[in-house]
């Protein structure tokens, strides 16, 4: 029979099992990837003067929801609102915890229990597990593929139009390219084409950007401003990794679009905190 342990090892080892319960589980690592805005990594950095304000507002009270000017209830959203405006030149927007929220509740709020034109080249899946189709499957709302994975025309789109039709959704392949012989409808022409059937039209850009690239002899990638410039009712994109701040998904677009999702009682769900908004608010001060 093995002797027992001294007390000095059992204290030892409760030590041990002491400290490793109360270690943070986040902790700080060095990125050595070569990803800058890793997304297991915790994603973007936030900057110091973000974090200064965030530790003001985290201990102390706030005018979260209260006008002061006022001197009533007001709205969480009206300041990050008219930044995200003021940056994309939309007529409204809006944020919730993150960009498969922001889909989620865009496609629950236009098109539950009616069909979802996408176009099968844009079916996308990226990390996480995170599908299109399981997203609008939970949604309520019904995929309708049409064209290829490699090609997708204007025909293609109208030949599926239909009385349950309820909207046009077009996916960014932010994280994959298909070279060749492809052809896919512009945005544009996708808003042209839905204005002239009264069908909205919307677009996930995924992690999205506010600058061109080509200035920096860059691929091209599309721009917030380009896509609400082009007229859709909604876009949404990550707020952490195009703006360099918290976790969150951001909609933009039609004011009366943008009324409708905020008006949804999913919305409530997916409201995002005061740290979020402030930090949000704060990077997006960089860009205005």
């Amino acid at each position: 029979m093995n002797d027992p342990p001294s007390e000095s090892a059992v204290a030892r080892a409760v030590d041990r099992l002491a400290r490793d319960l109360l270690d943070p589980r986040p902790r700080a690592v060095i990125n050595a990837t070569g990803i800058v805005v890793h997304t297991n990594l915790g994603r973007s950095l936030l900057a110091p003067a973000v974090l200064d304000n965030l530790d003001t507002i985290a201990s102390r009270y706030s005018n979260l929801e209260f006008d002061l000017d006022q001197g009533r209830r007001g709205s969480r959203y009206s300041a990050v609102e008219d930044l995200l405006c003021d940056i994309t030149g939309a007529e409204a927007g809006l944020v919730v915890n993150n960009n498969a929220g922001a889909v989620l509740i865009a496609l629950e709020t236009i098109a539950k229990d009616r069909e979802v034109i996408v176009s099968r080249g844009e079916l996308v899946e990226i990390g996480g597990a995170f599908r299109i189709p399981d997203v609008m499957s939970k949604s309520g709302a019904f995929l309708k593929e049409v064209g290829t994975t490699n090609r997708t025309h204007l025909k293609d789109y109208a030949a599926a139009l239909g009385e349950r039709t309820a909207l046009l959704l077009k996916v960014h392949q932010s994280n994959f390219a298909i070279t060749g012989f492809t052809k896919e409808v512009s945005l544009k022409e996708l808003v042209d084409f839905g204005g002239q059937h009264d069908v909205p039209v919307m677009e996930d850009l995924g992690s999205g950007t506010f600058v061109d690239f080509r200035r920096y002899g860059l691929p091209w990638e599309p721009t917030v401003q380009e896509s609400v410039a082009s007229g859709a009712d909604i876009v949404c994109f990550s707020g952490e990794k195009l703006m360099g701040g918290p976790q969150a998904g951001i909609l933009v677009g039609r004011r009366e679009s943008i009324r409708r999702v905020r008006a949804h009682p999913l919305f409530r769900a997916l409201r995002p905190c005061k740290l979020t908004l402030t930090a949000l608010d704060d990077a997006s001060k960089v860009l205005a």
